[in-house]
């Protein structure tokens, strides 16, 4: 389980750092996968902060996703 958790970071990380440096689309499935990650994490663990916090941002990366894709 804190596997998930670190390779979460890894990926929301480097989004973030992808973000920063205008590498556009990689940036979006980056930090949405380590979104994925953390939510699971979350619910793993049973910590309703994490699955919330990472929860509602799967569906924002999925706007970005479905307006890359269109």
């Amino acid at each position: 389980m804190n596997k998930i958790k670190w390779v979460g970071t890894i990926f929301v990380l480097s989004g973030i750092l992808f973000t920063n440096l205008n590498i556009y689309p990689i940036n979006i499935f980056t930090h949405g996968f380590g979104v994925i990650l953390w939510t699971a994490y979350g619910i793993i663990s049973k910590d309703k902060a994490i699955s919330t916090n990472f929860g509602f941002q799967i569906p924002l990366f999925g706007l970005g996703i479905a307006n890359y894709l269109t």
